[in-house]
């Protein structure tokens, strides 16, 4: 994370997460794409190309908001930048850690970090 005071944070881009109509449909047309599957739950599906970026895949009714998802490298830099944002940090089920905010223009964002 950069020591400029001035950034709110910062990170490389790790995954979008676009709404899909049918899950399972389409992790199949992303496998065609050279996607493989990282995490398949009932409401969200996580795709990884062979260089690491991600597809987040949010069927109707899922709980995740369409968003740019940034990954830090310590959740030290994570924490930081949550106080910075006042937000929470969340565990999720895949064994992340994260939370959202609002990006420029509104468009949602999410900084993550993956433990070892």
């Amino acid at each position: 994370m950069s020591k400029n005071k001035d950034f709110r944070f910062s990170g490389a881009v790790d995954h979008l997460a676009v709404k899909c109509e049918n899950l399972e449909r389409d992790i199949e047309e992303y496998k065609r794409l050279g996607f493989s599957v990282e995490s398949h739950f009932e409401d969200w599906a996580m795709m990884r190309d062979s260089h690491g970026f991600g597809i987040a895949l949010l069927p109707p009714g899922s709980k995740h908001p369409p968003h740019i998802a940034m990954r830090v490298d310590t959740m030290a830099e994570l924490e930081a930048a949550a106080e910075k944002e006042g937000r929470p940090v969340k565990r999720h089920r895949d064994g992340t850690y994260s939370f959202y905010t609002k990006g420029v223009s509104g468009q949602i964002m999410e900084l993550i970090w993956f433990p070892d």
